[in-house]
């Protein structure tokens, strides 16, 4: 079974950063295009970023020009750059291919709090 592990959140203040990390046992990650997701209590779970498998990467407008998604296939491990960080970004964030086809199993998140 392929279980993705995400981790690197915590808590920052308004204009902060954080790098948050996304790994996977089961499958190789590089092999897949894959993007990053956020949730809110009580709200749906919105992609926010996405990579290709070759490198190309796409945002929601909401993060551009905050957030950068990249990827180490040495590493095979996925990354989302946050700066200047808003308390709006505050969620919990997971990774998971992007929709239009099938999805891994959902991992447990790594929580982002970011204070004003």
């Amino acid at each position: 079974q392929v279980q993705l592990v995400e981790s690197g959140g915590g808590l920052v203040q308004s204009g902060g950063s954080l790098r948050l990390s996304c790994a996977a046992s089961g499958t190789v990650l590089r092999f897949f295009n894959m993007g990053w997701y956020r949730q809110v209590p009580g709200k749906e779970r919105d992609l926010v970023a996405s990579i290709t498998s070759s490198g190309i990467a796409n945002y929601v407008d909401s993060v551009k020009g905050r957030f950068t998604i990249s990827r180490d296939n040495a590493k095979d491990t996925l990354y989302l750059q946050m700066n200047s960080l808003k308390p709006e970004d505050t969620a919990v964030y997971y990774c998971n291919r992007p929709p239009f086809g099938s999805r891994f199993p959902w991992g447990q998140g790594t929580q982002v709090t970011v204070s004003s």
